[in-house]
């Protein structure tokens, strides 16, 4: 595809605010994206960055106000009529979702999906065009034409992305919009996708808008930054401006925040003495096969590690080598088929149902998606003070006493402002808090973090983080720390095991493994880990 203009898109003005709401979420925005340029637009949860690939789709809620002007190749996107937008979306614009299973059928083959876009756009076009097309589609992703016939439930989260993508370009759009297209995947998949991206844009000298939290990766991708915030775009220039000289307070804070993220920090040194032991775990699933010679997928193989107190323990991997799966056995949501785990020395297993029960309390658990982990009918006050109440050790009062403490450990102040409200009335990162209030309500020994951080924008990341470390060092806390992220892992742990189908391929002091990798997937882990700060 040939530019035949200098800008693919310009945008003057731009304002819109929401039904029964006097806010305007986007407040005069001014934006433009030369053709075959790739710009990263970022800001905080809340800036308004998904509303501006909202207001250039039109699909923004019934009886908003959307004025200004969005030009994209000569089309002035606030004056279409419906029809018009219909055929322009996909041919002039492809997006590119965060989650891919938000675009995909679960009913629909991932030919289908290819097949039905071109149908919609050329339906001229005979049955044999359309399927060379969406061959030529999955072969340019780099999946085989061989799956055409699969549904997206048989492909990985990596794979139902590169299916997207092929949906975003299936019609040689000029622009390209990626909204946090690599927030749930492993960084070794999302250098893939973004690198596949990339390749596809200068190939077809499509634009790219990519709109993330993420400023590293927006580093390493873009030649152009954008930052909003509060609806408006406060700093827009090249990327190694912003890096090096960021003159807007915003812009400021993320790049702080991106080097605190990554930037080695002294750590407080654990005590000697083990709080959890485990030896030789396995955790297989049957998978198939006869009741004599059953087929096992080795989940977790032989995993042995121990845990001291006051010190952080990384779990790094691919997806599927079993990180998640090591924390649902650690935590007796998931049978175990052999090894040992020992808490404060006791073997768990041997643990009769109400001494187990006991003892679990000191190993609790922080979730990915602090929303997803709250109940949405229980306040802020209810979700602190339910496992106190389940384990019998508080009464109604003396539960609200305690919460009222756990909220002002974790920082939500004033309390009386966070007490009663629901978890929809929270931001991410009050979530999080709420969450790890919720996980300190038992007096634990042991934090598990499963991925607690990879939802949340850059601000709200390092701010988690501290508050991490801060309670470590006053509760005496050991904390599993899974993360898909090796430069987060590099700065916040002591020490770092890299899991690989199950099984431990490298283990060692949390710098060391960063900077000196030794196995050839923790070195492909290194490569591609956006940062900031270049490994040595």
């Amino acid at each position: 595809m040939n530019c035949s203009q200098k800008d693919v898109l310009n945008i003057k003005d731009l304002s819109v605010s929401y039904p029964h709401s006097k806010k305007w979420v986007l407040d005069g925005v001014n934006l433009t994206l030369g053709c075959g340029e790739r710009l990263a637009l970022l800001g905080s949860s809340g800036s308004g960055k998904s509303t501006v690939a909202k207001a250039l789709l039109q699909i923004i809620p019934s009886g908003s106000i959307c004025k200004g002007e969005m030009l994209l190749s000569g089309h002035n996107l606030l004056k279409e009529s419906n029809e018009a937008l219909h055929k322009l979306r996909g041919e002039l614009i492809g997006l590119v979702f965060q989650d891919p299973g938000t675009r995909l059928n679960p009913l629909m083959t991932i030919g289908e999906h290819l097949i039905d876009t071109l149908h919609a756009h050329r339906p001229d076009q005979s049955s044999l065009l359309r399927r060379i097309r969406a061959e030529e589609l999955l072969n340019k992703v780099g999946i085989n034409p061989q799956r055409f016939n699969s549904y997206p439930h048989e492909f990985s989260g990596g794979m139902r992305q590169r299916v997207a993508i092929a949906l975003a370009i299936a019609l040689n759009p000029p622009l390209i919009i990626a909204d946090e297209p690599t927030s749930s995947l492993d960084v070794s998949i999302a250098s893939q996708i973004m690198s596949e991206l990339s390749f596809l844009c200068d190939e077809l000298g499509s634009s790219l808008l990519l709109i993330t939290h993420d400023l590293a990766l927006a580093s390493r991708w873009c030649s152009r930054m954008a930052i909003l915030d509060q609806g408006k775009i406060v700093e827009d220039c090249p990327t190694h401006k912003l890096i090096n000289s960021p003159t807007s307070s915003v812009a400021k804070r993320l790049v702080s925040a991106a080097r605190t993220r990554e930037e080695s920090t002294p750590l407080v040194k654990p005590v000697e003495r083990v709080v959890l032991q485990v030896d030789r775990l396995r955790c297989w699933h049957a998978l198939g096969g006869t009741p004599w010679k059953p087929n096992w997928v080795r989940a977790i193989d032989e995993v042995s590690f121990s845990l001291r107190i006051g010190e952080t323990l990384g779990v790094v991997g691919l997806s599927g080598c079993g990180k998640s799966t090591l924390c649902r056995a650690l935590l007796g949501l998931i049978p175990i088929r052999g090894g040992e785990v020992k808490l404060l020395g006791i073997n768990l297993a041997k643990l009769k149902r109400g001494d187990l029960k006991v003892a679990r309390q000191s190993l609790q658990m922080i979730f990915q998606d602090p929303f997803a982990s709250l109940n949405p009918k229980m306040t802020v006050l209810e979700a602190v003070s339910d496992p106190l109440l389940l384990h019998g050790l508080a009464t109604k009062t003396s539960a609200k006493e305690k919460v009222r403490s756990l909220l002002q450990q974790v920082g939500l102040t004033p309390v009386d402002d966070f007490i009663n409200r629901l978890p929809s009335h929270l931001s991410g990162g009050q979530q999080q808090r709420v969450a790890i209030a919720r996980s300190l309500a038992l007096s634990p020994k042991v934090l598990v973090c499963d991925e607690s951080i990879s939802m949340l924008d850059l601000e709200i990341q390092a701010d988690i983080l501290n508050l991490l470390r801060f309670l470590q060092k006053k509760l005496g806390l050991a904390i599993i720390f899974i993360t898909h992220d090796l430069s987060v892992a590099s700065s916040f742990c002591h020490r770092v095991i890299v899991l690989d189908r199950g099984r431990i391929t490298e283990e060692g002091p949390a710098e060391q493994i960063f900077q000196a990798p030794q196995s050839s997937l923790t070195k492909e882990l290194v490569r591609s880990s956006p940062t900031m700060i270049s490994p040595i």
